[in-house]
């Protein structure tokens, strides 16, 4: 799988784009394991944390994350809660390699969505998981911390 870039003017208008919902009837429990595999593969090869279905041309609402040697496959998710502490912290991005800035997010997150099987998932996260599931859940809304950080700053050479 290929990471799509937002500095590609193709590939942007699809991390820009807001995400439909996955629909579980028109994939196999194979393709859906499938998928995850080779997205789990893609960010890992990246050295990223987390990566949503857009960034590699999927229009579908999911993400694979992990922290803290767990990972994640979540579909469909949404936030019903956040905490009303907020921390900042640099963030980069798979698809805008090469830049960073700080984010203000919530310190901890209440997450719905479905696992690999289409059954319902809550999850309670705080600290660094929030923070990553909030910036794939922006992704899958399309957008990028670079819309929210208030100092961009570039490590290209």
């Amino acid at each position: 799988m290929k990471i799509y870039l937002e500095k590609n003017k193709t590939e942007e208008k699809i991390l820009r784009k807001k995400i439909a919902a996955f629909d579980f009837d028109k994939y196999t429990k194979k393709e859906i394991r499938e998928l995850i595999k080779k997205m789990r593969t893609t960010m890992r090869r990246a050295d990223g944390v987390g990566l949503s279905a857009n960034q590699v041309g999927l229009n579908e609402k999911m993400f694979v994350a992990e922290v803290d040697h767990k990972f994640y496959a979540i579909f469909n998710p949404k936030i019903i809660k956040k905490s009303d502490e907020k921390s900042e912290m640099e963030e980069g991005c798979l698809s805008v390699p090469d830049k960073f800035g700080t984010v203000i997010r919530a310190d901890k997150v209440w997450l719905e969505g479905q696992n690999a099987d289409g059954k319902k998932l809550k999850i309670k996260a705080r600290g660094f998981l929030a923070r990553v599931f909030q910036h794939e859940l922006d992704h899958l809304e399309g957008k990028l911390f670079i819309d929210k950080s208030k100092d961009i700053y570039s490590t290209e050479k």
